[in-house]
């Protein structure tokens, strides 16, 4: 498993895959929305397999807002389920899409 640590500015990495019927329905364009409001980092994509992977990065009482963002999704998702995976910081930039 990842690292847990914040970096010198407070912020924590998370990476979050998605699973359900979350591609095609305006899930990237609903998580860079709640991405842009929260302040978070980091970039979001489809996953070959029909998943979408985030990768956040930001303060952690908004990353964990974030998280719980994606297990909702937008109404016209449906959440299955989410992976968790925690990292070290890397200075991501502003959130957006890249596949």
């Amino acid at each position: 498993m990842g690292e847990d640590t914040e970096d010198d500015a407070g912020r924590v990495r998370r990476i979050v895959r998605v699973r359900g019927r979350v591609q095609g329905v305006g899930f990237r364009m609903d998580a860079a929305a709640a991405a842009s409001r929260l302040g978070i980092g980091g970039t979001v994509r489809n996953l070959l397999d029909g998943s979408v992977e985030a990768a956040l990065e930001g303060c952690p009482e908004a990353v964990e807002t974030m998280i719980d963002h994606l297990r909702r999704g937008p109404s016209s998702a449906r959440v299955d389920g989410i992976d968790v995976r925690r990292e070290a910081p890397r200075g991501a930039g502003p959130f957006r899409i890249t596949g």
